[in-house]
């Protein structure tokens, strides 16, 4: 996923940029309206982070060129909580509106809505390689075998399966799972991804969940290992 970020201040574009780059997404920066408006219209993203109060050209404005020429998904991002404004940038063409100070989690959970909506709903369906994950019956299965999952694992399995090829630390995976931020020293993570290993890879030829020294744990099907 392609991102462009428009917004001028540096800490919030550097925290921006740093974190969508570690979730593996593509990320551009404009830091006045002038630059965001000319990227924007110039070039193709997936979606538009855009500020409201910005240098040269304010938000709103950028986002009524865009509007008059793409249809590409913009989240607003500003400090400003007024309900006029919330209520200005959605009727301008906004598709979402997030007032800082902001979740990163939540961030990254409102893009991957925006995009499912332009590109169609999610499948209650998740499959890599021969695991099977129901969404709904919150169910799990690997080469037509039932897996035998607490709710906390099948959480952890579901949060690695929908992010499948990318790592994720400790943090994120302690945030997703337990919606907490746990402390540094704590190995709870370290023991649930033990324990969902065990039952996921342990009885079957070839390992989907792998770790990733120093960054996190990873699902995905390497070519190495996909059977023949």
């Amino acid at each position: 996923m392609k991102i462009l970020i428009v917004d001028d201040e540096p800490k919030t574009v550097d925290y921006l940029q740093r974190g969508l780059l570690e979730q593996g997404y593509a990320v551009d920066v404009a830091r006045d309206g002038i630059d965001g408006r000319h990227m924007a219209l110039e070039y193709d993203y997936d979606i538009i982070v855009l500020d409201v109060m910005l240098p040269g050209v304010d938000g709103f404005t950028v986002l009524s060129a865009l509007r008059a020429r793409k249809q590409t998904p913009v989240l607003m991002l500003t400090a400003r909580d007024l309900i006029d404004d919330r209520v200005r940038g959605l009727r301008e063409g906004a598709d979402d509106y997030l007032v800082k100070p902001f979740s990163f989690l939540e961030l990254v959970a409102r893009l991957q809505a925006l995009t499912r909506r332009s590109r169609g709903q999610e499948s209650t369906q998740l499959k890599i390689g021969d695991l099977q994950v129901d969404l709904l019956a919150r169910k799990a299965w690997r080469n037509g075998q039932r897996l035998d999952l607490t709710a906390k694992e099948f959480a952890l399995l579901v949060a690695l399966a929908r992010r499948q090829g990318e790592i994720l630390s400790k943090t994120t995976i302690a945030e997703l799972v337990w919606d907490v931020n746990f402390d540094s020293d704590t190995n709870v993570v370290e023991v649930a991804v033990k324990r969902l290993r065990s039952k996921l890879d342990g009885p079957f030829e070839y390992n989907l969940l792998h770790t990733i020294r120093g960054m996190g744990y990873v699902l995905e099907l390497r070519d190495s290992e996909e059977p023949a």
